[in-house]
Order: structure tokens, then C-alpha cells, then sequence
């Protein structure tokens, strides 16, 4: 029974892969329900004896176990065809050793290029933005420019009106008694217009109206409505006075003053010169007498403890103030003690050539003394090169006021303060310069002018203002000089 079922199961085997296979049922003589399955054999007639059978059963199991086999194998290939799939896909990502670190390597290449791009990007857009500043406040300065020009023409159109009314009180009073001349034209005589210089009274009138002209003082000099004596707009520079000549080659150019608010053991005639060429200047001669300045006799010689540096050194109260050398900081030196009772840096300064004058001499730093007290006059990098002013305190030497020009430090040959306007000189070799710019520290404005400057000696190293002298003094080619000046009322 047994093998009747195998040879049922081999024939349904057989069947299903010869697709012969016949299922039937039908009831059995008890009238149960029976069924009967059938294969056809593809090759045999009739069905095989026992042995037969068994052969063909064997055969079949044969043939399902290289099926099984060929089952298997094909698993196996199909395995390894996914695992060279997966393998060739990861390779393909990474690369062989050497072209995964080439791309690694152009990777960070573009890399530094993007940043590269990035920051000229931002450098251009900050340079850009720059240009648009520079451009608005170009555009402000020639508004600014059109407006004084304006100004200036109507200022010279009444400078014009008041010449011809001069003129004619002139002509009035010398053909008249006293009493025809009409009031006023007494203390407008006192100019004598006709017997002025032709080129100072024009300097006078292009700056400063006629009518603005004050009565002078009894010692000579304008007085200001406030009735400080000597306060006023510079209209008019004399001729240079020399007054002695240096010796040797280190007194090409200094620098050399008078205090003009002098402190015991000093008066009013003490004066002192420094010698600036050379690397170590420490010198300081002294004299006490005005003679013993034009003879060259020193009283006494002070030995600075820190070299200075440039021609801008002033006296003042009793106390030298000097920059050091090679730096952007401005010494206190007490004269009358030998001591240095102060020091400051002045923020941002230039200094050792980085903003001098236009002739040179290290000259970055200026220190100047007016009616209202110290100043110093410098540049620095935010300002670009144009001149900055500020009030220095004498005791401490700390910065007070400042004030930012237009005016332009190595354009201009050296300046000086006068009664808070700070003036500017054109050029230190030109033996026929001018004063060419004056600023305003009320106003916060600068106007041109064009106030002859004679540079006698060629070149200029020096030019400060003595407000107690109303002299500007000046070191120019071995040669100390004064010159006088006029001032009108501000």
C-alpha cells in the first residue's frame, strides 16, 4: 500500500510537470464518496510492474534533488550577484584610494575658492559702501564750496562799494576843511588808503569788508567787541624781519620762541631756540636777554631727559611742550625745575612721517599757542590726512575740543593758531607763498585766502604765532624771522 501510495504521489509529481493529471470521484458500492487520481505516463503505454516503480520513483527523486540542487545554486548565484551589485554600488561611491583623495583634494580646493569669492564679495561691497560716502561728502564739500564761493562774491561786491566810498572820503578830506569831512571819515582816514600797498590792501579787502575794520587800540593793534586787545581775523602779513643767523649746519632748520604768558624766573624777553637737525636732539639754549639772542650767547643750556622731534615745540607758561621722538606723544618739560611734570599720547596722531607738512621734518605733530591757550595741530589715519585740531589742558596735557578740517596736512607748508582760527601756508620754498586757507573752530567752516607770505630765505621750517608779540615767528633757511601782522575784528 505503501508503494501504491509513493507511485500515486511520483505519478501527481509527474502530472503536474506533464499538466496530464485527472481527478475524479464517484461513490463506492457502500455509498461512501471516492476519489481517484490519475497521471498519464508521457513514454509508458501501461504502468510498469513493482520494480519498474521503484526505478521510476527513484528516477524522480533524482531529478528533484538536482532540481533542489540547481535551486540552490541559483540562490547561490543570485547571493552573490547582489553582493557584487552592493560592492560595485560602495565603490563606486568612494572611488579607488587615489581618486577618492584627488576628489577630496578638489573638494577642499573649491572650498577655499567659495571662501576666497565670499570675502572679495564682502571686501567689494564694504569698498562700495566707501565710495558712497566718499561720493556724499564730495558732494557736500562742493555744495559746501558753491555756497562760500557765493558768498565770497557778494563779500568782494561790497569790498568793491566800500573801496570806491573810501576813495571818495580820501578825496573829500583833502580838499576840505575839518569840519566838511563827514562823521566817521576822520577814523576811516587814519587807513590812509592811497598810501597802503597796493597788494596788502587788496589782501585786506578780498577777506575782510572795510566797514568790518575796528578802531585800533592805543598800542596799535585792533581790539574785539569783548575787549580782548589784539583778538581778530588775520587780513595782513609784513615783511620778514631777520633777526640773527645759526651757526653750523645742525641749525638749518628749528624751531625758537618766547613765552607769552612768562612765569618767574622768565620775562617777556627770554627767549630759546632749538637746533632740529640730527637724530638725538637734546639741546635747548637759553638766553635771557634779547641781545644776548642776536649776539648768540646762550645764558644757560637745558639737556632734554627724551630727544625730541620736528620743529613744533612752543614755550608756555613757563614749560617747554615737545613731542618725543618717534612717537605720538607730547612731554610737558618745566623749565625753571628741569622736570618733566607730564606726558600724553594723542590718540590715533601720525607721527615720525606718516602726516608731516609739506617740507618734511618729521613734522606730524604741531603744538601751537594762541590767545585762548596750548593747542596741537596733527593728523591721524580716520581723518585721512587731513588736519585735526585739538585744546590741550597745560597742566595735564589732556585733549580737550576737537575738531576734524578739510584741509589737507601735506598739502600745506606749515600753520599756526591766531584767536582760534587756525592758518595755513602755502608753500615753504616759494619766495612769494601766501596764507591760503583759514579755519574756524567757532564756525567749524574753512575759507581760502590769499595773503602774500614772503619765504626770504627759500626754505621755511617754522612758523608759530606769539600772541603776547602779535608776531609770527618763523625759521626759515638758518635764519630766525618775524613778521608782523594785521588783524580785524572776527
Amino acid at each position: 500500500m505503501p508503494a501504491v501510495r509513493l507511485l500515486l504521489v511520483a505519478c501527481l509529481v509527474w502530472g503536474l510537470g506533464a499538466r496530464t493529471a485527472q481527478l475524479r470521484k464517484a461513490n463506492d458500492r457502500s455509498g461512501r464518496c471516492q476519489y481517484t487520481f490519475s497521471v498519464a505516463s508521457p513514454n509508458e503505454s501501461s504502468c510498469p510492474e513493482r520494480g519498474q516503480a521503484m526505478a521510476a520513483i527513484q528516477e524522480l527523486q533524482r531529478d528533484s534533488r538536482a532540481q533542489r540542487a540547481d535551486l540552490e545554486s541559483a540562490k547561490a548565484r543570485l547571493g552573490s550577484l547582489e553582493g557584487l551589485l552592493h560592492q560595485l554600488t560602495r565603490d563606486k561611491a568612494a572611488g579607488p584610494p587615489g581618486t577618492q583623495e584627488g576628489l577630496q583634494r578638489e573638494l577642499d580646493t573649491l572650498r577655499r575658492e567659495r571662501a576666497q569669492l565670499e570675502t572679495h564679495s564682502r571686501e567689494l561691497e564694504t569698498a562700495y559702501g566707501n565710495l558712497l560716502q566718499d561720493k556724499a561728502a564730495l558732494e557736500e564739500e562742493r555744495r559746501r564750496l558753491r555756497e562760500e564761493n557765493e558768498d565770497l562774491a557778494k563779500r568782494l561786491e561790497n569790498s568793491n562799494q566800500e573801496v570806491a566810498r573810501l576813495r571818495s572820503v580820501q578825496c573829500l578830506q583833502a580838499h576840505s576843511t575839518p569840519q566838511d569831512v563827514p562823521p566817521g571819515s576822520r577814523e576811516a582816514s587814519k587807513w590812509n588808503v592811497e598810501a597802503v600797498n597796493f597788494q596788502e590792501l587788496k589782501s585786506e579787502l578780498t577777506e575782510v569788508p572795510a566797514s568790518r575794520i575796528l578802531k585800533e587800540s592805543p598800542s596799535g593793534h585792533p581790539r574785539s567787541e569783548e575787549g580782548d586787545p589784539g583778538c581778530g581775523e588775520l587780513v595782513w602779513v609784513g615783511e620778514p624781519r631777520t633777526l640773527r643767523r645759526a651757526e653750523t649746519i645742525t641749525g638749518k632748520y628749528g624751531v625758537w620762541m618766547r613765552d607769552p604768558k612768562p612765569v618767574y624766573p622768565y620775562t617777556q624777553e627770554t627767549t630759546w631756540r632749538i637746533d632740529t637737525v640730527g637724530t638725538d636732539i637734546r639741546q635747548v639754549f637759553e638766553y635771557d636777554l634779547s641781545s644776548q639772542f642776536l649776539q648768540g650767547y646762550p645764558s644757560k643750556v637745558h639737556m632734554l631727559p627724551r630727544p625730541l622731534e620736528s620743529t613744533g615745540a612752543v614755550i608756555y607758561q613757563g614749560s617747554l611742550y615737545f613731542q618725543g621722538a618717534e612717537s605720538r606723544t607730547v612731554i610737558r618739560y618745566e623749565l625753571n625745575t628741569e622736570t618733566m611734570k607730564a606726558e600724553k599720547e594723542i590718540p590715533g596722531a601720525g607721527y615720525h612721517g606718516q602726516f608731516p607738512y609739506s617740507w618734511g621734518g618729521y613734522t606730524d605733530i604741531d603744538l601751537a599757542v594762541d590767545e585762548t591757550g596750548l593747542w596741537v595741530i596733527y593728523s591721524t589715519q580716520e581723518a585721512k590726512g587731513a588736519i585735526v585740531l585739538s585744546k590741550l589742558n597745560p597742566e595735564s596735557l589732556e585733549l580737550g575740543q576737537t575738531w576734524e578740517t578739510n584741509i589737507r596736512k601735506q598739502s600745506v607748508a606749515n600753520a599756526f593758531i591766531i584767536c582760534g582760527h587756525l592758518y595755513t601756508v602755502s608753500s615753504y620754498s616759494s619766495p612769494d607763498a601766501t596764507i591760503n586757507f583759514a579755519y574756524d573752530t567757532v564756525t567749524g567752516r574753512s575759507r581760502a585766502l590769499t595773503i602774500p607770505f614772503k619765504n626770504h630765505y627759500k626754505y621755511g621750517s617754522m612758523v608759530d604765532y606769539n600772541p603776547l608779540e602779535k608776531k609770527l615767528f618763523a625759521w626759515d633757511n638758518f635764519n630766525m624771522v618775524t613778521y608782523d601782522v594785521r588783524l580785524s575784528k572776527m
